[in-house]
């Protein structure tokens, strides 16, 4: 047990620190280095799936994401990470001065897998607060939200409803060939760490 605690201990400070110098570097600041980092390893040459959450002041200023791995673990996260600071269009892009006060999460995916059910009524019986994130698609209509939306919406009929709403459908909207999909994350936060070392 000691050694996967180690292990991913060290995956989340290696993928934060990936994903803070993209951002860094993207801003063309030169002082954050990822030069610690094994950027070798083999575990961040295989394909992965991330969502890069930024926060400032406990909100969010940002996040972009991959619902499927389709390419290294390493660039995944560098090519999300610089689309949450730079590219969501919800906000303005993040500034150099900016930077050093914001805090990123690294959200690892799971494989998706289909959920199966007969109604909506059984569709929400089948969600897991807490653990699942879910996908909702139906025709051109596609939405996620990560398994640390529950802490914000924990009914699951709140939780769909307002899937629904962010995908562009109403929040009452029900047809019978709207697909959900779940997965689950492993996740690290920088002010995780932060609070490690300075109770250290």
């Amino acid at each position: 047990m000691r050694t996967q605690f180690i292990d991913h201990y060290q995956q989340g400070r290696t993928l934060l620190q990936i994903a803070r110098t993209a951002i860094a570097r993207a801003l063309k600041i030169t002082a954050w280095t990822d030069e610690s980092v094994d950027l070798s390893a083999q575990w961040l040459q295989q394909t992965g799936a991330t969502f890069i959450t930024l926060t400032h002041d406990e909100c969010l200023r940002g996040c972009i994401g991959s619902l499927q791995a389709n390419q290294p673990l390493i660039e995944n996260v560098r090519s999300n990470a610089v689309s949450a600071a730079l590219h969501d269009t919800r906000f303005l892009p993040v500034t150099i001065e900016e930077l050093e006060s914001i805090s990123i999460e690294v959200s690892l995916l799971s494989a998706l897998q289909p959920i199966r059910f007969a109604s909506e009524s059984d569709a929400l019986r089948q969600l897991r607060p807490g653990m699942d994130g879910i996908m909702l698609e139906y025709g051109i209509y596609r939405s996620t939200f990560l398994p640390q939306v529950w802490d914000s919406l924990p009914q699951p009929r709140e939780f769909l409803a307002q899937l629904k709403v962010k995908a562009g459908l109403y929040a009452d909207f029900w047809d019978g060939n709207l697909q959900l999909s779940r997965y689950t994350v492993q996740k690290w936060r920088e002010a995780d760490f932060f609070k490690e070392q300075n109770h250290g």
